[in-house]
């Protein structure tokens, strides 16, 4: 369980992904039933550590600090062309002999590959560095253009905004649905997207008067439990199923099929989490038809069945599924 976490920076660090990691762990959001975590701030010699914007910020803790650590985030520090203290490397490659989990923003995986750390494992930087961090560490496998991605003791996140969706993956995972969506609620960003969804989308900002699928998204949501294909949500928008799964992709970077599984997933998590109904129940509830359909779209996603997931999470007692 996540009880314990240190953000590790150096000359160069950069201050949004470094502060996106600090507004995802560090504060106390014990009166929105969050479990407190231990957080600290870590550099090679204790002090104030130079941005590249060139203002200071402090690093109370040396690296002897990041020996207790469950997770070690490392943000941005300068790009491909940034330096890994050796001090780092050598305290990060003990860090990951014990087992301890890792969580990189943007060029910080730079780090974990100059330490050897993404030898053989799937890996996600921002689009901008892709080419070159899979050029650089020829032994990682870099999967471009995705938000995040996690191989379990290393969880890598693309550019800016991602370092939060990547952390509430992690807070979603040792903590649940419902904790996870109360650190989103407090942040003002959605409690959750897919690490899989695409880096940037075509159309991000829509001309105020261009129609979009806010609405129909909106309606999805509140009606999972029917069936949704492509023809007939096309349908409702006035558009060829062709046109409608394009312009899908355009606005939410996922497929509609891969959109509406996330959803149902998720449904089913916070009813797992909140409700004593069965898994066959639940099953029909967000649209997966019986338990064996949930059982393989939640474990695909999720990594646990949804039995595991509900006597772990679970907010009372469970019934049994």
């Amino acid at each position: 369980m996540l009880r314990n976490v240190a953000a590790v920076i150096w000359d160069g660090v950069a201050p949004f992904e470094f502060g996106a990691v600090c507004e995802a762990f560090a504060i106390d959001r014990r009166d929105d039933g969050v479990p407190y975590l231990d957080f600290a701030v870590c550099a090679p010699t204790a002090g104030m550590v130079r941005t590249n914007l060139g203002f200071k910020v402090e690093a109370p803790n040396g690296l002897e600090r990041l020996e207790e650590a469950d997770l070690i985030a490392i943000p941005a520090f300068g790009g491909p062309s940034g330096t890994l203290p050796v001090e780092v490397k050598d305290a990060l490659l003990r860090a990951h002999a014990r087992g301890a989990r890792f969580l990189t923003a943007c060029s910080g995986a730079f780090a974990l590959g100059e330490a050897g750390l993404l030898d053989g494992i799937e890996c996600t930087t921002h689009w901008k560095y892709a080419t070159e961090l899979q050029r650089r560490f020829p032994a990682s496998k870099v999967v471009p253009e995705v938000l995040y991605v996690d191989t379990g003791q290393v969880v890598t996140s693309a550019g800016t905004a991602s370092v939060l969706d990547a952390a509430l993956h992690i807070w979603r995972q040792e903590y649940g649905a419902a904790v996870a969506s109360a650190v989103a609620r407090r942040m003002v960003v959605p409690p959750q997207r897919d690490g899989g969804q695409a880096q940037f989308i075509s159309h991000p900002v829509p001309e105020p008067d261009a129609e979009t699928l806010g609405p129909l998204l909106a309606w999805i949501s509140s009606h999972l439990h029917e069936e949704l294909d492509v023809d007939s949500l096309a349908r409702q928008v006035l558009m060829s199923p062709r046109t409608f799964a394009r312009r899908f992709r355009a606005e939410t970077g996922a497929t509609p099929y891969a959109w509406i599984t996330a959803q149902r997933v998720r449904r089913a998590e916070e009813l797992l989490e909140r409700t004593e109904r069965s898994v066959e129940w639940i099953a029909g509830e967000v649209g997966f038809g019986n338990a064996a359909a949930l059982r393989h779209h939640f474990t695909r996603v999720r990594g646990l069945s949804p039995q595991a997931y509900r006597r772990r999470f679970a907010c009372g007692e469970p019934a049994s599924a």
